[in-house]
């Protein structure tokens, strides 16, 4: 599902060229779920732009589903990232003049989705917003902004999840309902999740984990309890399709 090679970025400044990731590699199979940590600054959300797609390296080069973003332009990123890839960030992205149920419905209507209006309820039921469906970002709490965000991300079925702090503005015991939450939908689904985090109850939830010092890998570990039961998930999801 993702593959990245000597993975670099490299920017200008006023004294010269900075390093802001050097030679990272690491591999995900489909369904699994991988935790990037590290302290501020030291390149664990470049390294999240550049899987997803969001930004390009300066050498190596990222596999998406089998699809080489480093060898595509913008154009061809963004088309990637609307077949496969869905986003949950700290800040909630939620459009302000839109509806919950509106903002959920979005990307699908982008998508072509017909029954649009339905899957976004849906969705929003699921986790937990039945009776806020129709309440805009304004009038709702924290929590239920990021229950949105992750509503609308899971609607699109995206083959891949990246989540840049998801808890990170939320208070202990809400960020442990939205972590349950974005496990029990990657469970149900079969999406591959890729998280940034600080926080470690969080990444040792994954089945990989990777630290980040200084734009490289400082460590890398897989848990691997988890890592067993998501193959036993993996096996089960390749029998389903099969």
């Amino acid at each position: 599902m993702l593959h990245a090679h000597k993975l670099c970025k490299q920017v200008s400044t006023t004294s010269g060229p900075l390093d802001i990731l050097q030679q990272v590699d690491l591999t995900l199979q489909r369904g699994d779920s991988l935790a990037i940590t590290g302290t501020s600054g030291s390149g664990k959300s470049t390294l999240l732009g550049l899987l997803a797609g969001l930004d390009a390296p300066s050498s190596g080069h990222v596999l998406l589903n089998d699809h080489n973003l480093s060898d595509m332009n913008e154009e061809g990123r963004a088309r990637v990232r609307a077949q496969h890839v869905g986003f949950v960030f700290q800040s909630f992205q939620l459009l302000p003049g839109l509806s919950a149920l509106e903002n959920v419905m979005m990307p699908l209507e982008l998508h072509g989705v017909g029954d649009a209006e339905q899957k976004a309820s849906q969705f929003l039921q699921r986790v937990g917003l039945s009776d806020r469906q129709q309440h805009y970002p304004r009038q709702l709490s924290g929590g239920e902004q990021q229950r949105v965000a992750i509503a609308r991300a899971f609607a699109s079925e995206p083959d891949i999840l990246f989540a840049d702090e998801p808890t990170g503005n939320l208070d202990t015991a809400t960020g442990a309902k939205v972590i349950e939450l974005l496990f029990e939908l990657n469970r149900e689904q079969g999406t591959t999740l890729v998280l940034v985090t600080h926080e470690q109850r969080l990444a040792e939830l994954c089945a990989q984990q990777i630290r980040i010092e200084g734009g490289r890998v400082a460590d890398a570990a897989q848990n691997i309890d988890k890592a067993a039961d998501q193959a036993q998930l993996n096996m089960a999801a390749d029998a389903t399709q099969s």
